[in-house]
């Protein structure tokens, strides 16, 4: 699936090679690249630690195990969107574990049909994640740039014997007098009295 241009990597968790060949063929068809299939917890476990998927899609159970330690794992990075299929009669009660850390879950047997409106969710979600890192990160920058300007205040008031206002009030003349943003101005401040 694209998405404004975007395409999404998927990894496969399924020992089942039927299910997995099914879904790979639908993954594809619905323009996911790139999508890995492997057939345990223990492999998908080495597989993200080499690269970071979009989506990993849990054909639950995997083996001898149900998948949702793995799901709630992975969920946590904040990047990933899961999804787990599970048998119909268990899906309540694995809903319930797992909806909490933000783990989509589909009864099965299930519909290309389904599916693929499962995906187009994980698409929206995965969207939104992306937009909620873009907003930590420039929060991030803006409260550096705010330990900046007051560090640089702080040696103002040190070196200069200035109050806070009239730091201030240097640092936003010095930086219009100069053209420069005040981030670059707190930095000059801060090489030039340190």
């Amino acid at each position: 699936m694209v998405y404004d241009g975007r395409t999404y990597g998927v990894l496969v968790v399924s020992s089942s090679e039927k299910l997995a060949s099914s879904l790979t063929s639908l993954l594809t068809e619905t323009g996911h690249s790139p999508v890995e299939h492997v057939k345990s917890v223990s492999a998908a476990k080495r597989a993200m630690i080499d690269r970071t998927y979009d989506f990993v899609i849990i054909n639950s159970p995997v083996g001898d195990d149900i998948g949702v330690r793995l799901a709630t794992d992975v969920s946590e990075d904040k990047k990933t969107v899961v999804l787990m299929l599970v048998k119909a009669e268990n899906e309540d009660e694995i809903g319930e574990k797992t909806s909490p850390f933000g783990v989509l879950t589909l009864p099965k047997p299930t519909s290309s049909q389904m599916l693929t409106t499962a995906l187009r969710w994980m698409a929206s979600i995965c969207e939104r994640l992306r937009s909620f890192e873009t907003r930590t990160l420039s929060l991030e920058d803006k409260m550096a740039q705010i330990r900046t300007v007051n560090r640089a205040k702080l040696l103002l008031i040190e070196k200069l014997d200035m109050t806070e206002d009239q730091a201030h009030h240097y640092i936003e003349r010095h930086a219009m007098d100069e053209c420069i943003p005040k981030l670059q101005c707190a930095e000059e401040i801060i090489k030039k009295y340190s």
